[in-house]
This record gives C-alpha cells, structure tokens and sequence, in this order.
C-alpha cells in the first residue's frame, strides 16, 4: 500500500485520521502502532513475525547497552549491528552473492550454484538504518533507552516513514514519541495537511507522466534508440526520480505533522547545486546525514590524512550505493559520485567559484542525470549501452511528446530551478510553512483541495502509479 494509492487515499487514511483526531492522547501511540502494524502487513504479512522478533532483540540489547558499561556494552552494541546488517545482507543481498559467486563457478567450467531465491522485505533498508540508530545513540548515551517496548515499536513500525523514509533517527524522534501533545494543534494539522497534498501531487501530477516517458525510452531496444530520444528518456527519468521521492518525503512529513512529530527535511532544491558536494547536501538529506554520523565520522572524517579522508568519502559512497540495491549497477552509481566528490575537495570547489553559478548548476546536473543511468538502467551492459546511444547514436526526436506531457516536463523544470532566484524560493516556501492570516490559509486550502481532486482523478484514470524507492 502506498500512500499514493486510491486504497489509502480513500480508505485507510481517513478511517486512521478520524479516529487519532477523536481519541484520548493516552491511547493515540497504540493506534499508531496497530495501524502501522496493518500496513506494514497489508504489503508484507509474510515478513511481520520475522521483524516483530527482530525488534524484541534490538529492545533487549538496548536495554542492556544502557544497563552496562565498558566492554560488555561494546559487545551488546555489536550484537545489535551484527543481527541488522545480517538481516540486511540475507535478505537484500543474499541473491546477489550467491548468484554473483555462482557465474564465476560456471566460467571456470564448474556447475552453477543451486538456492532457494531469497524475497525481499518492503522497506527493509529504512527500518534497519533506524534499529541501528537506536542502539548506537544509547551507546553513545545520547538518548535513553524507550521505557516501553510498544513505544520503541511505533519508531520503527511509524507507518508515514517506514517505507521509504525520511530516515529518522532515533535522537530525533525519541521525545515525540514519548510527549508531542504541544504539536497537537490545528496548525500543525493543516499545515500537514498541505505538505501532504503537494507531495501527493508531485509524486502523481508531475512524476508519473514522466515516468512514462522515461521507461519507454529505457524498456525499449537500446540499438534503434537516437540520441535526442535517449537525452529526452534520461531527462524525464531525472525528474520523475525526483519528484516521485521528494513527493513521498512530503507526504510522510505532512502525515507526520498530522499526526505531532516533526521529521526532518529529506530535501532542498537539489538540482541547483553547483557541485556534488552540494547536491549530497540537498538530496535525501535523512541518508546522507545518517552516513555521516554512522559511518563517516567513526571512520575518521576530515580528521585524518587527507589520502585517509578521501578514501573514507569513497567507502561512504560505495556502500550508499550498495545500500540502495543489490546490483552492480548501484555500486557502479556509487563509485560515480564517490569520484565527484573526490574531485571537487581536490580542485573543483575553488575553481568553480570564478565560473558563472548558472554555469555550474548546469554541469553539476549534467553529471547528475548521466549517473542516474546506472540508477535505472537493469544492468551495466544495459546502462553502457543506454550512455553510448546518448553520445552516439542518430541526432534525432523519433518520440512524439504530447501537450500534456510538455507541460508537465515544463513544469517539472519550472520547480526544480525556481529555487535558484532567492525571490521565487521564498514564495514557494510559503506552502511548506504557517503563515498568519485567514485569508491566505483559506486560498492555500482551495489550492489543496483543487490539487487533491485533480490527483485523484489521475489516479483513478491511469494505472500507472508506481513508487520508485519501494523496492529498497
């Protein structure tokens, strides 16, 4: 079920808000919980008793983290990582191994390997990121450990995150969950209300036509497939991308404020940095933050030698392309950025600086949209290909674009690089905020509600509606 869907649109969204709203506060947490439980289960009942008891271990070893101190708290800490990445590598990467360790068998003249393939959880990478969270900043006593196991539950099991994020981390949120009852206002509610309609109407006003677009050009065969087409494919791809997370992220924060929490920005303008750098800084703020804290600053940083600190920036980047997908494909991605962002500490981010802003902007999204081929493409061959086409094949526009589709392309460019005059971000930023004034409120709720119909109504006619990040 996802949130773009006419059954949680139409049903589980209203029967779940109707009730939150009406209930004593003493009783809101364990409807979250008992609704989230519903529908993690409505996409993955198979899967539920396996992650119950996995969080019913973290729990305990959290509880005992706290409870002890030097090695035995180290050794608490470590059985908690080891049951979470072992639980990521078996279920997300078991089938890459073994099927990567059975090819070179065959290649050396050796029968292939023989197993029972391994079905992938929903979310499965949002939730483990989060246990870790928790167990790792109550071993860095940044955060006590939850009193009550259906508390620690509901921020794991939090329906509005837990599919595809933002990734909230456990000092984030740990407070909320315990006491939010000064976020349980009308404010906060409309203001949810609003962030959640935009999402929803990123996600299928703009994303979805794209996607069309993009999975035209990329499904087809690659050899007839002309330069102008392959451009226009990976174009539509870089927004539907885009707009489809970004849309999603909206609409778990506006769940998220309806409900009292504050979750963190996932994202901010990407597409007008002016460097790799910069735009890890703007997109999917929640994993690049967790990386940071996790994996980056342990690791040494920017404390070290400057030889150490850029092969720790590539080690970051290899494993969050890696985390994304159990591919070559997503460590080839990996590798890319982790090779952009090597060189702008080397050279790039001084000598951009006497270029023209709207000069960088468009090389660093130019860099961009080629890396989202591997992002894509089924496989390297097949993203090898898809880069060859646009580099060499006929200079052509074989696709017949429709008026629609052009305006939503022009729409799409229009909110990606409006932010990039200081005029335009702070008006569009007017919708992500409470803004004193019954007369703006009331215009902001017409335009809600004019784009929640509309969306509606795409929904219900097109069956095109997928999620991009649902499958990590």
């Amino acid at each position: 079920m996802v949130f773009s869907s006419s059954i949680f649109l139409c049903f589980f969204l209203p029967a779940f808000l109707w009730v939150y709203f009406l209930i004593p506060y003493r009783f809101k947490n364990y409807w979250i919980l008992l609704s989230s439980v519903l529908f993690y289960a409505w996409g993955a009942p198979k899967f539920i008793l396996i992650v119950l008891a996995v969080l019913a271990a973290d729990y305990y070893l959290g509880n005992k983290i706290y409870e002890n101190e030097g090695k035995r708290k180290k050794l608490y800490l470590i059985l908690s990582i080891i049951l979470n990445l072992g639980l990521l590598f078996y279920f997300k990467y078991f089938n890459f191994f073994m099927g990567n360790v059975s090819a070179v068998l065959v290649s050396a003249g050796m029968k292939s390997l023989e197993w029972t393939k391994v079905i992938l959880p929903i979310g499965i990478s949002f939730f483990v990121f989060q246990e870790m969270s928790y167990t790792i900043d109550i071993y860095r006593g940044e955060h006590k450990p939850l009193k009550k196991f259906s508390d620690y539950m509901l921020f794991i099991f939090l329906f509005s995150h837990l599919i595809a994020g933002p990734i909230v981390t456990y000092n984030v949120l740990a407070d909320d969950i315990v006491d939010r009852r000064k976020n349980l206002n009308n404010d906060y509610r409309l203001l949810g209300f609003f962030r959640f309609i935009i999402g929803l109407s990123r996600k299928v006003l703009i994303a979805n036509p794209l996607g069309l677009v993009a999975d035209h050009m990329f499904n087809g065969n690659l050899a007839s497939l002309s330069a102008g087409d392959a451009w226009l494919g990976i174009i539509a791809y870089t927004f539907q991308l885009y707009f489809d997370f970004a849309g999603y992220s909206d609409m778990a924060i506006g769940l998220g404020k309806m409900m009292g929490f504050n979750f963190p920005e996932n994202f901010d303008s990407p597409y007008i940095s002016q460097n790799i750098t910069e735009f890890w800084r703007r997109w999917h703020i929640t994993l690049g933050s967790w990386m940071r804290r996790y994996l980056y600053i342990p690791l040494g940083g920017n404390r070290i030698s400057v030889p150490r600190t850029y092969l720790n920036l590539w080690i970051v980047f290899i494993l969050s392309g890696f985390w994304h997908g159990a591919s070559w494909n997503f460590l080839v991605w990996g590798c890319y950025h982790g090779l952009f962002i090597v060189i702008d500490k080397l050279f790039w981010e001084r000598l951009s600086e006497k270029l023209p802003r709207i000069i960088n902007v468009i090389l660093t999204f130019f860099i961009v949209a080629v890396g989202w081929i591997f992002f894509r493409a089924d496989t390297t061959p097949h993203a090898i290909q898809y880069v060859h086409q646009m580099f060499c094949g006929a200079y052509s526009f074989d696709y017949f674009l429709e008026v629609k589709t052009c305006i939503v392309l022009a729409l799409a460019v229009a909110f990606s690089f409006g932010s990039f005059w200081p005029f335009v971000y702070e008006k569009l930023m007017v919708f992500y905020k409470t803004v004193a004034g019954s007369g703006f409120q009331l215009a902001k709720a017409v335009v809600a509600i004019v784009l929640f119909y509309m969306s509606m109504a795409e929904i219900v006619s097109s069956g095109f509606n997928p999620f991009i990040y649902f499958r990590f």
